[in-house]
């Protein structure tokens, strides 16, 4: 089938947009694919931005999914530096804000996620940062040196990410986060434990429990972080990284359905025919965990943008695949399969090493999940169990006598 007089619209230009744009061709759409990005930039990899980019390890090249030429001689019109304001549903059309418009057959919404501010006063200090984008990371990089205090507002995976790069450049980061744990939105206590423990070790500096009052400042410059009681931690830089909200408003004011996220259904259609969302902007039901969810990782982005461009071009959806997530701090590598909200049981796998562990979630003798440190191992088992819906023995996941190969082959 030829697509030659058809359109497609790509509003975002990040891993979910270039991965449905490179989709699109493989899938046999020869029509005309439009990308737009409010960066300057072409799509690139956001998850190096906290680790290898921040610590000087990689160029900004490395972070490209693919270099402009490619992207030309695929014949995808790029379009950076750019921002879709309105969308004409009965028109077919989208208004950017050079004036220009632009029609569509099919439009994808591939407008990620933003960070949350801080909602305090002096946020808006010189020197309070954010990691979202190769600006924001470029701009931090400055303050990120040996003997300087940066004080990082947040512990979850950004944050402590953010942190341990800090730590191995000299520079000395305090970790404020307002929860009784790290991680408390998105892992077991178990694993918060090791990473504060892992963090401490280090010598990176973590409060718990530390609600921020404002931030205090000389000269317009951020020098302080008050908290609640009244404690100031001083600094020379601030870090915040207190989550994302899923960018909706192009979509919600066209009038498609949103609740927390774009909703859309299991081809990534929206309630808006021809209109598709794909990223972390859309909420989709998930296969493992039975529930609609906005899942902000770059496997599903991906994933999304194969499904979006299989349904444009009326091929068979991809098959499903099980939700993993990454993470890197200092010589710890945290792989995660599955989704722990599923669960109500958890199994412990210690190593002999201390740096090692892998924390199991089961749903009524069901794996459903694991946190793995250290332990690729069991990371690439559970992600085989998980999708299959085997039921391992608990006794041999905490048993590190027992091989993963061997418990896998026994839960089939």
């Amino acid at each position: 089938m030829s697509y030659t007089d058809q359109t497609v619209v790509i509003i975002g230009a990040g891993q979910a947009g270039g991965q449905c744009a490179l989709s699109l061709r493989r899938n046999g759409f020869d029509g005309r694919i439009i990308m737009v990005g409010d960066e300057p930039h072409p799509p690139y990899q956001r998850p190096p931005l906290s680790k290898a980019y921040l610590s000087g390890e990689i160029g900004e090249d490395r972070l490209w999914v693919q270099t402009p030429q490619a992207w030309d001689e695929q014949k995808v019109d790029m379009r950076t530096g750019l921002r879709a304001l309105a969308i004409d549903r009965d028109g077919k059309s989208v208004t950017f804000d050079d004036g220009s418009s632009q029609a569509y057959d099919h439009l994808v919404f591939a407008t990620g996620s933003r960070v949350r501010e801080l909602p305090v006063d002096g946020a808006d200090l010189d020197g309070v940062r954010y990691l979202r984008n190769i600006a924001d990371v470029d701009a931090l990089k400055a303050e990120v040196r040996t003997g300087r205090r940066i004080a990082i507002i947040g512990g979850g995976y950004i944050g402590l990410e953010a942190a341990s790069v800090a730590s191995k450049l000299g520079a000395e980061p305090v970790v404020i986060e307002a929860m009784p744990r790290l991680l408390a939105r998105v892992a077991p206590e178990a694993l918060s434990s090791f990473y504060l423990e892992a963090h401490q070790k280090r010598g990176v500096q973590v409060r718990l429990d530390s609600q921020v009052r404002r931030l205090l400042g000389d000269a317009g410059r951020v020098r302080a972080v008050e908290l609640a009681d009244g404690t100031e931690i001083a600094c020379d830089s601030a870090l915040v990284g207190i989550g994302v909200l899923p960018n909706i408003e192009l979509a919600r004011d066209a009038g498609i359905e949103c609740d927390n996220g774009i909703l859309v259904d299991e081809k990534g259609q929206t309630s808006a025919d021809g209109i598709y969302a794909i990223g972390d902007c859309c909420n989709q039901h998930n296969w493992l965990a039975g529930q609609r969810m906005r899942l902000e990782s770059v496997p599903n982005a991906l994933e999304q943008g194969k499904l979006v461009a299989a349904a444009i071009c009326s091929q068979p959806l991809p098959r499903r695949e099980v939700p993993w997530f990454w993470s890197d701090q200092f010589d710890l590598k945290l792989q995660t399969a599955g989704l722990m909200q599923a669960a109500n049981g958890s199994v412990i796998r210690q190593g002999d090493n201390p740096d090692q562990i892998t924390i199991f979630h089961l749903r009524d003798e069901v794996l459903v999940a694991a946190d793995c440190v250290n332990d690729p191992q069991s990371f690439m088992a559970s992600k085989m169990m998980i999708m299959k819906g085997a039921k391992p023995s608990p006794d041999d996941l905490a048993n590190t006598e027992v091989l993963m190969k061997d418990i896998m082959k026994a839960a089939q």
